[in-house]
This record gives structure tokens, C-alpha cells and sequence, in this order.
């Protein structure tokens, strides 16, 4: 009796697992890597996997955005990315996954994906036309490539004869189509992110003019005395561009060029007006020394910095246009369709100093903070007032338009509160026993502050020391000492502003219209 001869499998070859994983994953690295490339040809703001996370940003729950400013900081918008690459990483080895045999469910999802990434450029607040080629040239690419790297890897595990002496075998040549797709969506990615940006010509340009402004008022300089940075090493009075603090919605920074700047001022206005850069540097300049604080800091928080401005009084170009009666609010616009509604009368104020900015530290604008136009208000948090890379003016009243954080649930108006901040010793660190320095911040633009107050572990609370005073619009430093036996310690501090109201002790959430309390800090000693 013989044995009968072993069945071969009947249907097309399976391709391994770990090439159709990377098939996958090739071939939508290569279909992002194209779309990204394309936006930064014709449309930055359309590359599809950017637009992805500007539509996350729009749609997610307040309580998960402050979730992500408190937990995350200043790298929220770096996390979301990589978590959105994560997300396609896993979608894009499961698609590979399911198309061991048929192409169809990998080229299935690179079509969806593409989709998704299309209907996000077209509900986003800036879309124009122009802005569907960079998501059609992803599906365009990605769904070829998909195919051919698929017809590759089956070919290479199709029974064949032996490549002829000095031939190139099938796996050869899917190894090297392979490498050659990932070497091109690497390529592709980083020509986008290259062409994004690149404003550091223009920058120049403004740097080179800035000499020649028609500034009218000079801040006062910096005085000595202003600050402990040098002797204790905390916080200094002026923040650098590099580390003054960063919150906005914008994953991708405007990557506007002065040149092509136009501000549209319309409204509730006697005469609308549009204004071109050179407008604006014709025109006559101040100079201010203003803190800015974010909303979502926290109590003790680090979301506050301090930069002199320069820039053109808001005030003033506005009664020149003329404001209607009953214009109560600003409604300006971003490059990138975030919005904010500004209390118009708090800008007319005399004295405030509202400014359309253009220089920041004796600098142009850094790209991240509002090139080549940004507005500053000084006492009002960012998120009713601070619009980076304005394009759009609109003088109009609350009922009629709604800004971002407003339908969010945040305040229609958003004076900064009362806040101070202590800087040491260091939470939960270590010092010597003895003569034990407490320093730290206070604020309360623009009314200033007039003093502080420190307890140790529940005791009496003692005047601090405090720095020399700027102005109103910037913050304050205050120091003080106490005699410390080893052991953990905990130290409070509350402010006053010029106007002798004190900070709320209260603890309450950024939510809606800025946080309340006193800071604490618990150290050791030994």
C-alpha cells in the first residue's frame, strides 16, 4: 500500500506576516509623506495628517484639552501628533495584516484614511479649494503603491523557477521597491516640513527695519533691582523669546510671510480698512513692558512670562477708523481660523495700551508667537485677547459672533485675577537648615501689586520683600526668610494688588475665567 502524496494548497500564496505589516505600513508612510509634501507646495494648512489633528483639537471635550495643557504643557500638541501617528501605525499594520491574500482591505482602508483626512481640510475654518490636492494626491499615492508592493510580495512567494545566473530575483526586487517607498515617504515628509516654514527670510527683512520704527514711547527701562535671578537663580524679570511660554491651538505654525500680510478691519466701523505690513510700520510705535498669563495656568503654575513689546496703539488706529455705538466686542481671526472676542472697551481704554505687535524682545516675532502680527492686551488673558497671526478684524457685538474658547465654555470677558507664585525652595526638594529663603512672583496686571504675604506651616503671615516695581502691567518679584529646623516644611503666599484686594484663597479650576488660591509648596529640611 502506498502512501498518498501530500495535498498542495489550493488558492493564491499567502504573504507572510511581517511583510504585509510593513506593506502597510510603507505604503501609508508613503501616502502622508506625499500629502504633506504637496500642502507644503500649494496649501500648508491642507496636509491631510496636520488637519487630522487641528479637527481632533476642535472637537475634543474641554475637559480632555485641559487634561492635556495641565498633564502635557507645552508638548501637548507634540503628543497629540505622536499619538495620531500611533493610531495610523496600528490601522496601517492591521490593514497590511488583513491583505495577506487580496489587496482589497488595505487598499480599502488608504482610501478611507485618505477620505478622513479630506473631509478635515474641508470643514477646516481657512479651506479654499486649493486645499483638496494635498489629501487626493495621498490617495492617488498611497493606493498604488499599495497595490504594487502587494503584487510584489505575492509574486515573491509564488513557486518559480530559479533566477537566471546574474538575474535579480523577485525578492530582491520587492526588498528594493520596498526601500526605495520608504526612503521616498521619508523624503517626501521632510520636503514639507521644509517647505511649512522657512520664514526666517522675512524675519530678517523686518529684523533689518525694526531700527528705523517711528517709536513714540519707549518703555521704561529695566531698572536694577527687579529681580533675584543672578543671587537665587529664580525666575527673571524679562522672559527670552526661546523660553517665554507657548498655548495655542495651532499644530502647525502660520508660516506667513510680512510681505503677504493684510489686516481686513470691518464691522461696526465708520470706515472699513485693510492694512498691509508697510501700513502698519508707517505708522507710529510704542514700546511696552506687559506680562501675559495663560487661562489654563494653575495655581503656581508656569504658564506666565514677561517680553517688551512693540507695536502699533490699537487705540489709536481704531478712533481713527471710528468704532459704532455699541461695538462692544473685537472679534479678530488668526491665519489659521482660531478666533478670539476682545471687550472693545477695554482696548479703548486710555492708558492700556492694547498694540497690534510686531517685535518682541528687539526682535521680529518668533514664527511661534505671532510672525509677523500678533495683538497683546495687557491685563486680560490670552484666550479673549491675544490673537497670533491676526488677519481679520471684526467690530461687532457678543450676541452677533462667538469666539473659540467662548463656545467652549469659557468667560466672554477675562480680566487676570490676582495671582502669585512661589519659586523656592523647589516643591517637595531639600535645603539646609537655618536662614531659609522663600521667593517668588506675583501678578495683577494692570493694577500691579503693593504686596505679599508668606506663612510657614500655618503661621502668622509676614510681609515679604519686594523687588522694584516696573509698572502694573508686569509681574513682581518678593522674597523673604525664616529660621527652619530639619523636618518637611510648607509655605503659603497670597498677593495684593494696588487696589488692596487680596487673591481669592478659594481653589477653583481655570474653567471658566482663570484659577483661584493660595500656592503652597512642601520641602525638607536637614
Amino acid at each position: 500500500m502506498t502512501s498518498a502524496a501530500p495535498r498542495r494548497p489550493t488558492g493564491p500564496p499567502a504573504i507572510p506576516r511581517l511583510v504585509a505589516a510593513t506593506i502597510g505600513l510603507l505604503s501609508v508612510a508613503g501616502a502622508v509623506g506625499v500629502g504633506h509634501l504637496v500642502a507644503g507646495l500649494v496649501s500648508p494648512a491642507s496636509s491631510p495628517f496636520v488637519a487630522v489633528g487641528d479637527e481632533a483639537i476642535r472637537l475634543s471635550p474641554q475637559p480632555l484639552v485641559e487634561f492635556a495643557k495641565s498633564t502635557f504643557g507645552t508638548a501637548d500638541k507634540p503628543v497629540l501628533l505622536a499619538g495620531i501617528a500611533v493610531v495610523m501605525v496600528v490601522v496601517a499594520v492591521v490593514a497590511g495584516l488583513a491583505s495577506r491574500r487580496s489587496p482589497r482591505p488595505g487598499v480599502v482602508t488608504i482610501v478611507v484614511l485618505g477620505l478622513l483626512g479630506l473631509a478635515a481640510v474641508a470643514v477646516a475654518p481657512t479651506f479654499s479649494p486649493l486645499d483638496v490636492v494635498a489629501p487626493a494626491a495621498s490617495i492617488a499615492v498611497g493606493v498604488p503603491v499599495f497595490r504594487r508592493l502587494h503584487a510584489l510580495a505575492l509574486e515573491a512567494e509564488a513557486p518559480v523557477p530559479p533566477a537566471p545566473e546574474g538575474g535579480v530575483s523577485r525578492r530582491r526586487v520587492l526588498v528594493g521597491t520596498s526601500a526605495v517607498v520608504g526612503l521616498g515617504a521619508l523624503a517626501a515628509g521632510a520636503g514639507g516640513i521644509a517647505l511649512s516654514g522657512g520664514i526666517d527670510a522675512s524675519r530678517a527683512q523686518v529684523a533689518a527695519r525694526l531700527g528705523a520704527l517711528d517709536v513714540v514711547r519707549r518703555a521704561p527701562a529695566i531698572p536694577a533691582g527687579v529681580d533675584w535671578a543672578a543671587e537665587l537663580g529664580t525666575t527673571p524679570f524679562v522672559t527670552s523669546n526661546r523660553d517665554f511660554y507657548r498655548i495655542d491651538t495651532a499644530l502647525r505654525i502660520p508660516a506667513q510671510q510680512a510681505a503677504d500680510w493684510s489686516l481686513r478691519i470691518h464691522g461696526m466701523v465708520d470706515r472699513e480698512r485693510t492694512l498691509r505690513f508697510d501700513d502698519l510700520l508707517a505708522r507710529p510705535m510704542i514700546e511696552k513692558t506687559v506680562t501675559m498669563t495663560c487661562v489654563s495656568n494653575e495655581v503656581g503654575g508656569s504658564l506666565i512670562s514677561t517680553a517688551t513689546f512693540v507695536g502699533v496703539p490699537l487705540r489709536d488706529l481704531l478712533t481713527e477708523i471710528g468704532v459704532a455705538p455699541g461695538a462692544e466686542q473685537i472679534f479678530t481671526t488668526s491665519n489659521d481660523g482660531w478666533t478670539a472676542g476682545t471687550p472693545t472697551g477695554v482696548v479703548m481704554e486710555p492708558g492700556r495700551d492694547a498694540m497690534l505687535a510686531i517685535a518682541m524682545n528687539g526682535e521680529p516675532l518668533p514664527a511661534e508667537h505671532g510672525f509677523p502680527v500678533r495683538m497683546v492686551v495687557p491685563g486680560l488673558y490670552g484666550f479673549v485677547s491675544a490673537t497670533k497671526w491676526i488677519t481679520d478684524m471684526e467690530l461687532t457685538t457678543f450676541a452677533a459672533r462667538q469666539s473659540y474658547w467662548l463656545r467652549n465654555g469659557w468667560a466672554q470677558e477675562a480680566p487676570v485675577k490676582t495671582q502669585s507664585r512661589i519659586d523656592l525652595p523647589r516643591g517637595f526638594g531639600t535645603v539646609a537648615a537655618g536662614r531659609v529663603t522663600v521667593a517668588g512672583i506675583a501678578w495683577s496686571q494692570p493694577r500691579g501689586i503693593s504686596g505679599v504675604e508668606v506663612r510657614m506651616d500655618g503661621g502668622p503671615w509676614l510681609a515679604a520683600e519686594l523687588a522694584t516695581e516696573v509698572s502694573g502691567a508686569t509681574w513682581r518679584m518678593w522674597r523673604t526668610t525664616f529660621d527652619l529646623r530639619p523636618g518637611s516644611h510648607t509655605v503659603q503666599c497670597r498677593a495684593t494688588d494696588a487696589d488692596g484686594e487680596t487673591q481669592v484663597e478659594q481653589r477653583a479650576d481655570p474653567v471658566p475665567d482663570g484659577a483661584t488660591g493660595w500656592p503652597a509648596t512642601i520641602f525638607t529640611v536637614r
